[in-house]
């Protein structure tokens, strides 16, 4: 029985891992790494943070977290600005560039999404809409 549960949970791994990488590929065009695009999401979703906030936020080292930002920065898709209240701190924002980038990640993940669910029957699409719960469920602090 333990078996058949460690074989479903692998399962379940890789199916997930193939369906991120299958969200990844429709927006290819951006090149974005997973801690890039969790980033900009992060910035879109809750404002500017600092560098130190987003790495708590992602389970990343801040050196790690660090060298994400400064690609995304170099390529004009986040900025550094004085953190409101303490003055030895920087904000890293969303540029309008970052904000267009991760509207397009977005739009053409969704798309990609939906032309593979098409086929699926009305029950399948509530099933997906239950295990989506879940697994925020899992996901929530």
């Amino acid at each position: 029985m333990a078996r058949t549960r460690d074989l479903d949970v692998s399962d379940f791994a890789q199916t997930i891992g193939r369906l991120v990488r299958h969200m990844r590929a429709a927006a290819a065009q951006h090149e974005l790494s997973l801690t890039e695009s969790a980033v900009l999401a992060r910035l879109g979703r809750h404002g500017p943070a600092t560098t130190a906030e987003l790495a708590r936020a992602e389970g990343m080292r801040p050196q790690s977290m660090s060298a994400a930002v400064a690609t995304l920065e170099e390529r004009g898709f986040v900025e550094r600005k004085p953190h409101p209240s303490d003055g030895r701190q920087m904000n890293i924002a969303l540029t309008e560039r970052g904000a267009t980038v991760r509207s397009s990640t977005n739009d053409l993940k969704r798309a990609w999404l939906a032309q593979a669910t098409s086929g699926l029957e009305d029950e399948e699409r509530q099933i997906l809409a239950r295990a989506g719960d879940i697994l925020k469920r899992l996901l929530a602090p």
